[in-house]
């Protein structure tokens, strides 16, 4: 593919490679990424949040680099891999007498531009999508088993990219039902399968959590117009920039010429209908549908080639765009050049700030997936993120991280703290207070299950059972632990949390047993909050406050 392109091509995508290698090395990492490197330092299938692509990306950086192009060489690799992919699926004849035209339209995408040197999990799903297009477009013109092959594998890369990708695999399909007919479809189908199996077989090791969270736990709130549906056609401008009225008008005039701009327009206009829609239910982030991107960046190149206009507009404003994004990458390395405190800024000096006051001691953060990876990232100490009701599941629920730290001296870190022997700011000036406890236990990892899972009759006067798993290796003494009722209204957000006295089935029960099963007995108690939708028990040890075991079980 690089030995056919022109050289002053070449010429562009080094110097952007290298611009991205400069911003990746130079700039701190954000919390996302921090969070992904945690990912990488155990590698696995699946995380809570996300497949494992961002982590393999991760782990391959660290071989050729420490520090924060430790995290991100892979993300400018397959960034500069981005701008090659999209000049081949373009077939004009003309292309060669308008490659800056070509940079300038790419390089002035707000995303596509930040992904350049971030590593996200977008970065992967925008650099499979491209990729994907190109072999279905082979695949198209000369159906074959080894074509049948590469595009199984490249759906498979994709869905191990992010959740997402199965948006962008249906709208393409979708485009051309007649696929339905194709044995060599099929056997794209099969391959995706057998190299998506593994990540199947985390998800059932792992009670399908990163399912569950993303579909039936993840809190929402009441539908907001300016906030949901605004909010969404807002990110449809911020994802293109200044160019955006071109880009939009060339997809509104592109037909459907050939099989291939077909998908192009079912993948494009799939993703916005699907994420409008969605706009009426929760809120949608500007992430989600950058996948468009690909697709817009052939279709409005092509179109530019015919239109005068067009061409004209996107150049002078994506000149104008690249201008802008120039000088904001130079303020995430530079704070004063940047309108606003951003993740890139300051993360060294308070993680400096923290580890000089507490030396190699482990840092519990309370309910921060954000600062823990962070420290740890920068401090090279052991951290762990202590989740607790009010705050919501993470990679720090299901991984071992919480074996560090358990029984051992640790540092306790808390924003709600009104005073300790630490104290530090983080990058936005916001204090954190912290306090030494000597033998730290959490136990977390306690799963509670009432009854059947069934829904529960608020008006319910007996006693309801309780189910308490214990996955560790050791006896829990029950007179360690403390058990509230917590009521969640209709849109999953905790309203009311009440202590609650659970008694064992056997009396005589004074631990709960390592890796068993252990049963009780509890009144469900009476809530203050009107209309509740959801109950659930939630477990601590003294001291701490309840975590998050429960499963929500809908109350009627």
């Amino acid at each position: 593919m690089i030995k056919k392109l022109p050289k002053i091509f070449l010429l562009f995508l080094g110097a952007i490679f290298l611009l991205n290698l400069l911003q990746g090395h130079l700039t701190e990492l954000i919390f996302d990424e921090a969070y992904y490197w945690h990912y990488a330092q155990k590698m696995a299938w699946g995380y809570f949040d996300h497949p494992p692509m961002v982590a393999v990306l991760v782990k391959i950086s660290s071989f050729f680099f420490n520090g924060e192009l430790g995290v991100r060489f892979m993300g400018c690799v397959m960034s500069t891999g981005i701008y090659i992919i999209l000049w081949h699926l373009i077939d004009n004849p003309k292309k060669k007498e308008y490659i800056t035209h070509f940079f300038v339209l790419v390089f002035s995408m707000t995303l596509v531009h930040a992904y350049g040197f971030l590593t996200l999990p977008d970065t992967p799903l925008l650099f499979f999508t491209a990729l994907f297009l190109w072999v279905y477009k082979k695949f198209l013109s000369n159906p074959s088993i080894s074509l049948s092959i590469s595009l199984g594998v490249v759906m498979a890369a994709l869905m191990y990219s992010k959740y997402h990708a199965v948006l962008v695999i249906l709208f393409v399909l979708l485009s051309n039902y007649r696929l339905v007919l194709n044995k060599y479809a099929w056997l794209a189908v099969l391959v995706a399968l057998l190299c998506y199996t593994p990540h199947f077989i985390w998800l059932f090791e792992n009670d399908f959590v990163s399912i569950k969270y993303h579909l039936f736990e993840r809190p929402n709130r009441a539908y907001e117009f300016e906030d949901f549906t605004l909010g969404y056609f807002i990110n449809l401008i911020a994802i293109l920039g200044l160019t955006f009225p071109w880009i939009y008008w060339a997809l509104f005039k592109t037909k459907a010429s050939d099989k291939f701009i077909k998908s192009l327009l079912f993948l494009t206009y799939g993703v916005l209908i699907f994420f409008f829609i969605s706009s009426f239910n929760r809120r949608v982030q500007t992430q989600w549908i950058i996948v468009i991107s690909i697709p817009l960046a052939v279709l409005t190149f092509n179109f530019l080639l015919q239109n005068q206009t067009v061409k004209k507009w996107i150049f002078r404003m994506g000149i104008a765009n690249i201008i802008v994004l120039l000088f904001l990458r130079i303020g995430l390395v530079h704070e004063p050049m940047f309108p606003v405190t951003y993740e890139t800024h300051g993360n060294k000096k308070w993680v400096s700030s923290l580890y000089s006051q507490v030396g190699n001691t482990p840092v519990v953060f309370e309910n921060s997936y954000r600062l823990t990876p962070m420290y740890n990232f920068y401090s090279g100490n052991t951290s762990y993120s202590l989740n607790n009701l009010h705050y919501r599941k993470n990679q720090y629920s299901i991984d071992s991280t919480e074996f560090k730290v358990q029984h051992k001296k640790v540092v306790y870190i808390s924003k709600y703290m009104e005073k300790g022997v630490i104290s530090f700011l983080n990058n936005k000036g916001t204090q954190y207070n912290g306090k030494y406890i000597d033998n730290f236990e959490s136990y977390r990892k306690l799963k509670s299950y009432i009854g059947n899972g069934e829904r529960i009759d608020l008006t319910e006067k007996g006693e309801l059972t309780l189910k308490i798993y214990n996955p560790y290796n050791e006896d829990i003494a029950i007179e360690k632990l403390i058990y509230e009722g917590v009521f969640l209204n209709k849109y999953k957000q905790i309203k009311e949390a009440i202590p609650i006295t659970v008694n064992p089935l056997n009396k005589e029960t004074k631990v709960l047993r390592a890796k068993d099963t252990t049963y009780f007995m509890f009144k469900l108690p009476t809530p203050k909050t009107k209309n509740p939708g959801y109950f659930k028990v939630s477990i601590a040890k003294n001291g701490l406050l309840t975590g998050l075991n429960g499963e929500n079980v809908k109350l009627k």
